[in-house]
């Protein structure tokens, strides 16, 4: 891959075993169809390129991922957007994520994905989905769980509450609390320290602590796409959507 390339809305970048991809879409970094699929292109690269051991994802601007932007082109075709997630679950290199800001909604879905996560004070997780009138979406249905038990998920699902860094590390949906301005460092030391181990050695017992995790993704994504696409249809949704954009409290009917 070279040591730098740059993709559309990705800078990425090769040193020391260590590959940096950078979402390129500041400052919210909201997500696309074509985003996630160049992610997951980036990474299944760097799977077959020998020169990396271990990926930081990481992203410029204020907010890791601040989700879809539903005024905008929204995440478009959903069933193809779970798709990409799923390549992203399926690909073997370790993934540490640098999550600065806002990781929200789908963002959240996306910062979950990688192996280990690096969040700052400012850090913002949050299951937004039940404010919009909405399903959780690209496999928090298993991963969030997954990650800080059913309980602790159904309240931020329930919600739509907002973690912020210093309780993301107490609940397990980060790893690691650091000064903001520290947060791309430490994410690449512990993505070196990763590197520095015997790369078959890594990927084979990466394979077998996550055994069958995409095949999850797969299956939950399946019955998310099938709950949101009857979710649009009803009144909430809209209200949920219209609320958002007038920055207000959302008036739910129950239709």
């Amino acid at each position: 891959m070279g040591n730098s390339r740059e993709y559309t809305d990705l800078n990425v970048s090769l040193s020391d075993y260590v590959a940096t991809v950078e979402i390129n879409r500041p400052p919210n970094n909201f997500f696309s169809n074509k985003l996630i699929e160049t992610i997951a292109t980036v990474f299944e690269d760097l799977d077959a390129d020998n020169d990396c051991r271990s990926i930081v994802l990481c992203a410029a601007g204020k907010n890791f991922c601040a989700g879809a932007d539903f005024s905008g082109e929204g995440s478009g075709d959903a069933g193809n957007l779970y798709q990409q997630a799923v390549r992203l679950f399926r690909t073997r290199k370790p993934i540490v994520g640098a999550i600065q800001g806002a990781a929200i909604g789908g963002g959240l879905g996306l910062a979950l994905m990688p192996d280990f996560r690096v969040a700052c004070e400012e850090s913002r997780f949050s299951a937004n989905f039940s404010r919009l009138g909405f399903h959780p979406g690209f496999g928090l249905s298993v991963t969030l769980p997954d990650l800080v038990g059913k309980n602790a998920a159904n309240l931020m699902f329930y919600t739509g509450r907002r973690v912020k860094g210093v309780e993301a590390v107490s609940l397990g949906l980060a790893d690691e609390l650091v000064p903001q301005e520290k947060l791309r460092e430490r994410a690449i030391e512990i993505a070196r320290e990763i590197a520095i181990s015997a790369p078959l050695a890594v990927q084979s017992i990466r394979a077998t602590q996550r055994v069958g995790l995409a095949d999850r993704i797969a299956l939950a994504t399946d019955h998310e796409l099938a709950e949101q696409t009857r979710l649009r249809q009803t009144a909430d949704f809209k209200e949920g959507i219209k609320a958002m954009s007038e920055r207000r409290e959302p008036n739910f009917s129950g239709k």
